[in-house]
């Protein structure tokens, strides 16, 4: 049954949805930080989050699995249209596989609206949603690799000898890692918009809690 003819928020069909979870990954990008692993986790958080608060699946399944398309590196002067350069991308697939315009526009508003660095409210709920789901992956034990990962990847001293936690100085997340916690890993639960993200994330917040309260007694 092609996609315009299901019913709104029905799941889609099994070959469709390894379809698109195999482009999704041929087309990944080998950093670690954004990987096909980092898309399985974003598709599973959209999931987990559309079913509890009444998303339509069909929507926010494909939106996850193509969110990752395209980027920009990190530093690259193009990095903020890294999301709408997607959305293009994530266009030519879907209407390849037969989705309708409908679909079409909704999938790839999601994908251009969801990235933190634009600081855009999403309109739909399927947006707010992926929007969600991607920023859960940058906290908790999962968001301390994927930070302290491209900590490595872009040179930068994984914390300040004088001042390892931004305890008198404002955070700068382009010159030490643990920075990027105070800059903005700590400040995601404040920008999610469902009940079911923020239940999410306060167990993640725990974690890198005891995380930075541990780094303070090794160093």
């Amino acid at each position: 049954m092609p996609p315009s003819s299901r019913p709104p928020g029905d799941p889609l069909p099994p070959p469709l949805l390894l379809r698109l979870r195999a482009i999704a990954e041929a087309r990944a990008t080998s950093e670690s930080a954004h990987d096909f692993l980092h898309v399985l986790r974003v598709t599973a958080n959209a999931r987990r989050i559309a079913e509890a608060e009444g998303a339509r699946l069909d929507i926010v399944v494909p939106a996850a699995l193509l969110h990752e398309l395209f980027n920009y590196p990190k530093g690259h002067p193009d990095s903020p249209r890294s999301g709408e350069v997607c959305a293009d991308h994530a266009r030519v697939v879907l209407r390849a596989e037969g989705f309708d315009a409908e679909a079409i526009d909704a999938i790839a508003t999601c994908i251009r609206e969801h990235p933190f660095s634009l600081r855009v409210v999403p309109v739909t709920p399927e947006g707010k949603v992926l929007q969600d789901a991607d920023r859960l992956d940058a906290i908790g034990a999962i968001g301390i690799a994927r930070c302290m990962a491209t900590c490595a990847d872009m040179k930068r001293p994984f914390y300040s000898l004088d001042d390892p936690f931004c305890a008198t100085r404002a955070p700068d997340d382009k010159a030490f890692g643990i920075d990027h916690f105070y800059a903005k890993l700590l400040r995601i639960p404040d920008v999610l918009h469902t009940a079911t993200a923020r239940a999410m994330a306060s167990e993640r917040v725990v974690a890198m809690t005891a995380f930075l309260g541990e780094l303070a007694r090794e160093i």
